[in-house]
């Protein structure tokens, strides 16, 4: 009898990042499944160089990007493209990851193809289906057919029992992310600035929603937190889309407490991360892999599908006001009993048995016996 096919479907770094411990534990149990990382190569570089942290590479990538490509023409070719990849493999089952258009596309296809669907990191919601865009219409797309959801955490199960989902067909895993974090930070060290001996503050922007003058308040007041405290060095990541370092470069170059570096490898941002004493982002992973290190970070967003970072205390709500950014990242820095709160507040996300659980669940649902983990509390 031939082992069940699993698909494990990535379309981004972030999406790397998250499934790559999955795909991990699956090889685990190489025995009784086979597991497919399938990418649909909505990035490329940073994708691979990311996968590359754990050892992996895509068995399958569609390479669907071209330049300038709407929406909808990744969706159509990603969607096409994975079609194609199921009739080809005839998996047993589609995992994806989040809120991107790679997830939406692998949950559609999957019912189009009558395939059993899992979404990872399931439940994630804010007020309105426009706002973060896409992502949020995504992740709506993706419950609509999921037969199993995956939510890292309590609150996002709620969400989908408000929705009449299946309770039957929901199970907290904790965030996969953290065991990606972890599985990272115990590879080699890597010494960011080791001639600095000053604080190093992390800069991330990239979401659709912050292109333009939300992203130009940002960088000017990144760049007045550099001017006000003469001990802090900025390190900003810059996305390799235009829209984001066309706004940014102009403002935050030739300063030399300013470093304008590419996205590294995910071992080496782990690290970086390590050496930040506050990180400024709009990304949700970093919401969620900077608590697992202690360290801040002012979310530079109106509303977050992540709240309970802010409601832990390891994350704060600050938009893209320059003056509220800037007030607000100069209290964290000026005032240490303000820092402390923050930093010593326990993460919400996960205990880094998420992909554990995440396999049981499948490999169960296919009706086969593997060894089980304890779900997330």
């Amino acid at each position: 009898m031939s082992k069940p096919i699993v698909f494990c479907v990535i379309g981004t770094r972030p999406e790397a990042i998250k499934v790559a411990p999955v795909m991990l534990e699956f090889q685990k149990f190489s025995d009784v499944c086979q597991p497919m990382l399938i990418s649909t190569g909505q990035h490329k570089e940073i994708l691979y160089r990311s996968l590359e942290t754990f050892g992996l590479k895509p068995d399958e990538d569609l390479e669907i990007m071209q330049h300038g490509s709407s929406l909808a023409q990744v969706t159509s070719r990603a969607l096409e493209g994975l079609d194609s990849l199921i009739v080809k493999h005839n998996p047993a089952f589609v995992l994806g990851q989040g809120d991107t258009t790679t997830a939406m596309v692998a949950a559609m296809d999957a019912f189009y193809r009558n395939v059993p669907f899992g979404h990872i990191e399931a439940g994630l919601r804010t007020e309105t289906v426009r706002n973060p865009f896409p992502e949020e219409y995504n992740r709506r797309v993706c419950a609509v057919s999921a037969d199993l959801h995956l939510p890292p955490t309590d609150w996002s199960r709620d969400n989908l029992l408000k929705e009449n989902r299946d309770p039957s067909t929901i199970f907290v895993t904790g965030n996969t992310g953290i065991d990606a974090v972890l599985l990272a930070a115990e590879q080699k060290d890597q010494p960011w600035y080791p001639e600095f001996t000053g604080r190093v503050v992390l800069l991330t922007t990239h979401r659709r929603e912050n292109w333009g003058e939300p992203q130009r308040q940002i960088a000017t007041a990144a760049k007045r937190l550099v001017e006000a405290f003469p001990d802090i060095m900025l390190v900003a990541a810059l996305h390799p889309n235009p829209m984001v370092r066309d706004v940014l470069v102009p403002i935050l170059g030739g300063n030399d407490r300013i470093k304008l570096i590419e996205p590294p490898e995910y071992s080496l941002f782990v690290k970086l991360m390590q050496r930040s004493v506050l990180i400024l982002s709009d990304s949700g992973g970093v919401q969620e892999e900077a608590p697992a290190f202690g360290i801040p970070v002012l979310v530079l967003r109106d509303t977050t599908e992540r709240p309970e970072g802010v409601t832990a205390g390891t994350a704060k709500l600050v938009g893209t006001d320059e003056e509220r950014i800037f007030q607000e990242g100069s209290r964290l820095l000026g005032d240490e009993t303000a820092y402390k709160a923050m930093a010593n507040a326990v993460s919400p996300y996960g205990d880094g048995k998420a992909s554990e659980r995440v396999r049981f669940l499948v490999l169960k649902a296919l009706g086969v016996t593997t060894q089980e983990v304890k779900m997330w509390e």
